[in-house]
Formats: structure tokens, sequence, C-alpha cells
């Protein structure tokens, strides 16, 4: 363990043990074993010394269940429970099922998802001595101002009120509050974990996995900056390998201290960092301060068309945006033609950002179809004209005696799913150039470059890149059958 993990079990100590402290908040990295340390090991440590109800609150109800399966099988299986505290489980004889666990010595552990209520909750006739909020903080919890603020009421309107507080008479402590053990990451300025954080009477230990002041300026030197290059070459296919052989030839001048060492390898932690360095900061450095402005797209891996368009691709499809209005102040319309290679990668062949009414923006969209003949799928977000691109479209290609030959598929989806996650979930595939653009197309790709959410600036030109990312794998291709004759086959 590192000394950071013994510096939790101390904070424990002094909340489940010696009453000095009611309410405390482990902020650590994703990976660090927040689960083990603290909730799962002090639940089992306080049933065994008659803690006599306990709630664990996970993200889902999944969490909850298998956080129940493996406190049952600690008292099952583990030897050493069973030979200091005798069998605590008698499934005849109390209840015992996915969610709770009532013991033999009428200590209870309840398991419930962040979305349940725990207001009214007791164990024969008394409230929770102990509640565990175990990761309940999600991405979806902090999109929004109102998903931050419902986090919140929920924790202060129900969690909060689920316990009691302390008896204090003549200044002395005569029974215990309930202990609210929280342990998380920081996913925004004002998300839950951080609110709580400012609250001083929370106690609290906050790590990181990078002990670094600024990773964004180390990332950026140039050992790093040439490990990058290595490491995300396309052409190269021991790229990895070459790219981890320049590291430990450099690892005097590119080894950084990190907060347990034996868990987390410079090269895991820069990787990770390269993939998506927002989700980095968020789940394992714990700085909101470094969150600010919310920017997900950091690099923009570039190829020039003339280059580009020498490749092989497998597949290839227009996707399209069309704003309802064309002034200054309203969306662009935005077309994405891309193609997958035989690698997996995407091509951004050709990017566009337009104002133009609806019959001119159609009529972009057919003239790339007769322009790149590979073309066989276009997708149109359904959300705007309610299908009437998709018809006038139609009407175009059927008319043209080369289009209508191509038997190309023309649909219109609507989209459910928040905007905000689609988008940021191409993030690490663009950083780490997965998804490859045009050098030409600067006003598009700029675009994604300066994206920090959808409620600032414009999201035209990474919202069609995200449904091309999306929908390229899943459409089917109808090749031609092609005829040989017998005697190609020795008949």
């Amino acid at each position: 363990m590192s000394p950071t993990h013994l510096e939790c079990w101390k904070l424990l100590s002094d909340c489940v043990i010696k009453d000095t402290v009611d309410k405390m908040i482990l902020c650590l990295p994703r990976g660090f074993a927040k689960t083990t340390i603290s909730t799962f090991a002090t639940s089992i440590h306080q049933v065994c010394y008659g803690a006599f109800f306990q709630v664990i609150i996970g993200k889902t109800e999944a969490d909850a269940q298998e956080f129940i399966f493996e406190v049952r099988k600690q008292f099952e299986e583990n030897p050493y429970i069973q030979y200091t505290f005798g069998q605590l489980i008698d499934s005849k004889r109390f209840t015992v099922n996915k969610n709770e666990i009532h013991f033999t010595n009428n200590c209870k552990v309840l398991a419930l998802s962040s979305t349940s209520s725990i207001r009214g909750k007791k164990h024969m006739g008394k409230r929770p001595t102990h509640v565990y909020l175990d990761d309940t903080q999600g991405l979806a919890d902090v999109l929004t101002d109102e998903a931050k603020k419902k986090k919140m009421e929920v924790y202060k309107k129900d969690i909060l009120f689920a316990g009691d507080e302390p008896v204090i008479r003549n200044g002395k402590k005569v029974k215990a509050g309930t202990k609210f053990i929280i342990s998380g990451t920081v996913l925004a300025a004002d998300c839950f974990i951080s609110t709580l954080l400012k609250d001083p009477q929370y106690k609290s230990i906050v790590g990181r996995a990078i002990l670094v002041d600024d990773i964004d300026k180390m990332f950026a030197n140039e050992y790093w900056t040439r490990f990058k290059e290595i490491y995300y070459d396309n052409k190269n296919p021991y790229s990895e390998a070459d790219s981890k052989s320049y590291y430990y030839e450099n690892e005097d001048k590119m080894k950084f201290p990190v907060l347990w060492e034996d868990k987390w390898h410079p090269l895991e932690l820069a990787i990770k960092y390269y993939s998506d360095p927002i989700a980095m900061k968020q789940e394992m450095m714990n700085d909101a301060s470094i969150l600010t402005g919310s920017k997900c797209f950091f690099n923009i891996k570039k190829m020039k068309r003339e280059e580009m368009e020498k490749l092989e691709f497998e597949k290839t499809m227009i996707t399209v945006d069309c704003a309802v209005e064309i002034e200054d102040r309203h969306d662009y319309s935005s077309v994405c033609l891309g193609s997958k290679s035989h690698t997996g990668n995407r091509y951004i062949r050709k990017g566009l950002l337009y104002k133009k009414e609806f019959d001119d923006s159609v009529a972009t969209v057919f003239d790339l179809l007769k322009k790149y003949d590979d073309v066989t799928h276009v997708l149109i977000e359904k959300n705007t004209f309610q299908g009437r691109f998709e018809a006038e479209l139609k009407k175009l290609i059927e008319n043209d005696p080369q289009l209508r030959k191509r038997h190309i598929e023309v649909t219109e989806k609507r989209q459910y799913s928040n905007k905000e996650n689609r988008i940021r979930s191409i993030a690490g595939k663009v950083n780490n150039g997965f998804i490859i653009f045009c050098e030409e197309d600067e006003q598009f790709w700029q675009q994604i470059l300066d994206y920090k959410g959808s409620k600032i600036g414009h999201d035209d030109a990474a919202d069609v890149v995200e449904m091309f990312d999306a929908s390229i794998d899943e459409i089917n291709i109808i090749r031609p059958i092609k005829l040989y004759d017998r005697s190609a086959i020795g008949l």
C-alpha cells in the first residue's frame, strides 16, 4: 500500500472507532482502491464489532448488489473472521438477500442505489449508524447546473436526514451521531464532491495520481511530445513498442512521481492523458481548477486532402445536421463526409460548415454524392426538418441517372441521447489521432478544437463527426457480385 492508504485508515479510525469525526470524504483517484479500503473494509470491521445498521449507497443497484455479494462472501469464506467472531451469517434464521444482510449479532448492512430513497429506513426501530456514499457521482450528474443541484438536494434533503445527530449533554457526547463516509472523485468545480470539500464540517483527504503541479506543461515538453508522436504514428505497426523503448531510453528525463508507485506507471498515466485529458484530470487528478471551461478537444491530427485521397477505404458515408435559420446568431449547417480504413481509423475527407437556405443545403449534399462515388449512406439528423431533407435529397438522387444506380441509402434519425455526452464520447478518438481531418478544412476542425460544451459557442462540427463515428461501423455495404469464367478455377 501507499502512505496515503495508511492516512485514510487513520481518518477512518478517528471516525468509526475514536468517534472524533462524524463526516469525512476520501477524494482519491480512480483505481486507488477507495471502495476496498473504506466502504468494504470498514463496513466489515464494524459488523464484527457491533455497528448496528450500516447503509451503503452505490451509483447503481447492480453496484449495491455486488457489494452485498462481496460482503457475504467474506463472512462465509474468510477463515480469520469465522475463527475470531464465529458464524455471523445464518440465512435460515435471518434475512440475507441481494440487497441486505441481517447478521446473527443483529447488525444489518443494507445496500441501495443512488436513485433510491433512504428516507425512513430503519432496522429494529433505529436509524442508520453508518452511511457510506461510494462513488455515487457520475458524469451525468455534472453535465448541467440542474443535474448538479439535484444531486446536492438529494443528499441534503434525503440522505443527511436519514441519520441521527450526536447527543451532547453538559459539553460531553453521550451518544454518537450517524457517520457519513463519502468517497469519490472531482468531476467539476461545483459538483457534489467539490461542494462538500469546501464545507469545514467534513474532514477530507484529497489525492492526485500524478504529483506534479502542471501536468499539461509536463506532457508538452520535448520528450513527452516526441513520445506522443511515436505512439500515435498510424503508419508504424510497431508504434507502441517503439514509444515504450523511447521512454526507457530517456526514463531519467521523463519519469515523474505518482501517488501509488506499486499501482501506477508513468507510461500508463501518460497514455491516459493523451487519450482524454479532461477524463484524466477528472478521474485521476481531482483538481477542479484545471477543468475550467470544459474544453475536451486538445489535438487534431491532419492530413493534406491530396494525400488522404490516395488511401483505400472500406466504408464511406455522409452525416448532416441542417440548421433552421441562417442568421449570424444561429448555428451552422454542418456536413461530414467520412470514411473508415481497414485499420479502423476514421478519415474526415470533407468537413463543411455553412449558412445556406434549405434548398441550397440539400444541393450541397447532392453535389458531394456526385463528386465522391464511394458514398453509400447519408444520415441526417431528424430533429430539424422532420423528414423533409431526406425526401428532397431522395428526389434529386432518383432524378439523376448516375446516382440512382448506386443504391444510396438516405435516412433521417432523431437524436434522443444527451448531445454533450455524445460529443465528449469521441474526445479520446480525436485527441489521439484515431479520427483524422483534412488540413484544408480549417474552419471545420477549428470549431471542434474550440468546443467547450453544447451551451458555449458552436457544436455543429463535433456533432456530425460524432454521428459519423457512431454509425460507420454499423452500416452494411452491398457489393456487386463478381462473375468469373469456369476456367479461372480449372474447370
